[in-house]
């Protein structure tokens, strides 16, 4: 989720993105913590890397075309 360039990778807000924003987190370097000053959400590297894997979920068949059968099919 870095902005595309080479260097610090720019986390975006998890409590953000579940709510389809997109806004940036910053970094404390004394507390070795990230935070988002629009939401007040707080947490290290891990805990995002473990929201951004919930937030995935979200999209994982999103390329996947379903057919009238497959939906017919799930709802037997």
């Amino acid at each position: 989720m870095s902005q595309g360039r080479t260097g610090k990778i720019n986390y975006r807000c998890p409590e953000c993105l579940f709510r389809e924003v997109d806004y940036d987190l910053l970094y404390e370097k004394e507390l070795d913590q990230y935070y988002c000053r629009r939401c007040n959400w707080e947490g290290n590297e891990f805990e995002i890397l473990r929201l951004y894997s919930v937030y995935k979920r979200k999209y994982k068949d999103m390329l996947k075309r379903y057919t009238v059968e497959d939906i017919m099919a799930k709802d037997e």
